[in-house]
């Protein structure tokens, strides 16, 4: 049977009254679901966010919001196997890879709860120390950040039904900002079943969590100075949410993360064998295969020193002949399918593209499958790391290209700068002046560095992994964007502001304190 996926705005659900957009089980192809978001009044659910929801987190504070997260947490991990079931069937994943997601969305709300001691008992930040302005300490400044007085829209991908949309949720309601959700189409089944499960908590006050399964309509247009706006997906979209023009007249917060084609830099000094150099064919290995390839950290380009590339060559394209596609609910099966019809051809005709400047090393079209959206895990060379192809164009899929390089520091980041900004890179060598170049020299076009070697091979997490304590995001094409990082995440949703007068006043009400101690 046919569900309808209804949007939770204003305190009730809602089903749309359009023509529903039909979701698919991406093994067989058969109908899952349909939605539609016609009929819902925008400026309403706006209003709902900024009167009923703001009001209400604003009035508890952090470890009060906080407790809310962890309980939420726990409240989601309850519904775990079902959530599995159908990440298997709506996005095509694995049961390793559908944990991956869902264990990351509940992980990362366990973690805002557990950063919430950081910012003590109070509703609002004290950013840094206080500040001599006058003569004597009697005239005093104090930057403080609050939370903002409107809502928060979170556009989210379809890659990570349920960690994008609750690593953004969790960051906002720690805040104190109630939240709009709108999932990635594609796995909406995924999201919408959480959003049920959020609602039937009763956990979160009335107006702080509203979902929207369709179009957002004309809620862009209605937004105003004190809303954000934070998107995850493709530059193409991002570019669109930027233009628009009453984002840009009210000067709405927008925080982008978009395509990002990632390096792995193997250093010179890596030996065959190492442990360094099983750590390196082990991460570029599991970023081709992990969730088909469909992450926005996925390693993308490769790049091998000259005289390094017959062995990876050899080593890699026999670890991935043993990659079995097919059925995710089958034990057998190490990779599911792409999680749409769009993906699958988006997928191969960005191979098409990228062979015209390289050759297939293995992979490209897969003849086995009659049904689903399958593709073999593809791995290139480029004919030339020079070939523009490289580093513009994103296969957001199972494949990745060699570049030979030189092997100096400064060859490989300017290779890895082409890409014009990315989310991860990964370098791995145990030279530690190179690795030093490498970092300084790559860092402007980064928004993390993970350095792989011999010592912290054993206990290292991939590159690929997001970590709630780190900050996710990356400059340039990958959108400019920063999420996570700790507390740092939560300063997106709020003001910072400097206030001024007297210290007794100003370092009494608003200076710095120690944080809470854990429990």
């Amino acid at each position: 049977m046919t569900i309808t996926l209804t949007s939770y705005v204003q305190g009730a659900w809602h089903a749309g009254t359009g023509e529903p957009r039909m979701l698919h089980n991406a093994t067989t192809e058969e109908v899952l679901a349909g939605f539609n978001s016609d009929g819902i009044d925008f400026g309403g659910v706006l209003a709902h966010a900024r009167d009923v929801g703001g009001p209400a987190l604003r009035a508890m504070n952090f470890p009060e919001r906080g407790a809310m997260l962890k309980a939420l947490s726990g409240a989601i991990h309850e519904h775990r196997e079902e959530l599995l079931d159908l990440s298997a069937a709506n996005a095509g994943t694995t049961r390793k890879d559908g944990k991956f997601d869902i264990d990351g969305a509940t992980g990362t709300l366990a973690s805002y709860a557990y950063f919430a001691k950081e910012c003590g008992p109070r509703n609002f930040l004290s950013d840094g120390d206080g500040i001599q302005l006058g003569r004597t300490a009697r005239f005093w400044g104090q930057h403080i950040h609050v939370p903002r007085h409107g809502a928060a829209v979170h556009i989210n991908a379809f890659n990570f039904p349920a960690w994008n949309m609750l690593e953004k949720a969790a960051c906002a309601l720690l805040a104190g900002v109630p939240v709009i959700e709108k999932p990635g189409s594609a796995t909406a089944l995924v999201a919408w079943r959480i959003a049920q499960i959020v609602v039937e908590s009763g956990l979160l006050p009335e107006g702080a969590w509203q979902f929207i399964a369709g179009s957002t309509g004309d809620l862009l247009d209605k937004m105003g100075p004190q809303d954000v706006m934070a998107f995850t997906g493709s530059a193409w979209t991002a570019n669109k949410l930027r233009s628009n023009t009453n984002l840009i007249t009210n000067s709405v917060g927008m925080n982008i993360e978009a395509d990002s084609l990632n390096a792995a830099v193997l250093g010179p000094d890596v030996e065959p064998g190492s442990e360094t150099w099983r750590l390196f064919l082990r991460n570029v290995l599991l970023d081709m295969q992990q969730k088909t390839g469909q992450k926005c950290t996925a390693v993308r380009r490769v790049l091998v020193p000259q005289d390094r590339l017959a062995e990876v060559k050899d080593e890699l394209t026999a670890m991935l002949a043993d990659i079995v596609t097919g059925d995710p609910t089958d034990r057998a099966t190490t990779m599911g399918p792409l999680a749409s019809a769009a993906q699958l051809r988006d997928v191969r005709a960005g191979i098409e593209r990228l062979a015209g400047s390289g050759s297939i090393l293995c992979g490209g079209f897969d003849p086995v499958h009659e049904s689903g959206y399958f593709v073999a895990p593809t791995l290139l060379e480029a004919n030339s790391a020079d070939e523009d192809v490289f580093h513009r164009e994103e296969v957001f899929g199972p494949v990745a290209t060699l570049l030979p390089y030189s092997g100096t520091a400064a060859d490989a980041a300017a290779i890895v700068a082409r890409g014009e900004g990315s989310l991860v890179g990964s370098l791995y060598a145990n030279d530690t002046p190179w690795v030093e170049e490498a970092v300084l020299a790559m860092a402007p076009w980064h928004g993390r560095l993970w350095v792989g070697s011999d010592r912290m091979a054993e206990q290292s997490l991939p590159p690929g992994m997001v970590l709630p304590s780190m900050v996710h995001g990356g400059p340039g094409r990958a959108g400019g964007g920063e999420e996570l990082g700790g507390v740092r995440g939560i300063l997106f949703y709020m003001q910072r502001c400097a206030v001024q007068g007297f210290k007794g006043q100003v370092h009494g009400c608003f200076g710095a304190q120690e944080p809470a101690k854990a429990t």
